[in-house]
């Protein structure tokens, strides 16, 4: 009886070595598109918003500085800040936002869902008569 007992022991111990390798897989799968995946898309945008700062733009720093830009360079940018046009020379990494693109950004999306809205109610209209 003992010897029964241990051989079919034995069988499901490899089977549950096999589930649990498909289990770690899966969750390991689950970490890179919940964790990992994000992250590297949102550096990504970052990297591109920093690299497409111009002049005119205004911009707020990391650090909570508010500024316009005045000039660009390969790494590094001037802002003027405030009323007394105090100029600051800044890495690029450190900007934080850009106001006028996310105002810009915000502008379209708001004549897109106007447009939509427009086109919504003209094919309603149309349907009506």
């Amino acid at each position: 009886m003992f010897h029964l007992l241990t051989s079919t022991g034995a069988g499901t111990g490899t089977a549950g070595m096999g589930s649990s390798i498909i289990m770690l897989v899966a969750m390991l799968a689950i970490f890179y598109f919940m964790l990992i995946r994000p992250e590297n898309k949102r550096k990504k945008e970052e990297e591109a918003m920093r690299n497409s700062v111009k002049t005119g733009d205004k911009i707020v720093t990391i650090g909570g500085i508010i500024g316009t830009v005045v000039n660009v360079k390969d790494e590094k940018i001037v802002i003027e800040t405030g009323a007394d046009q105090v100029r600051i020379e800044l890495e690029k990494w450190s900007i934080g936002s850009n106001k006028t693109a996310a105002e810009a950004a915000q502008a379209q999306a708001k004549k897109e869902q106007e447009a939509k809205a427009k086109a919504k109610a003209a094919k309603k209209a149309e349907k009506n008569q």
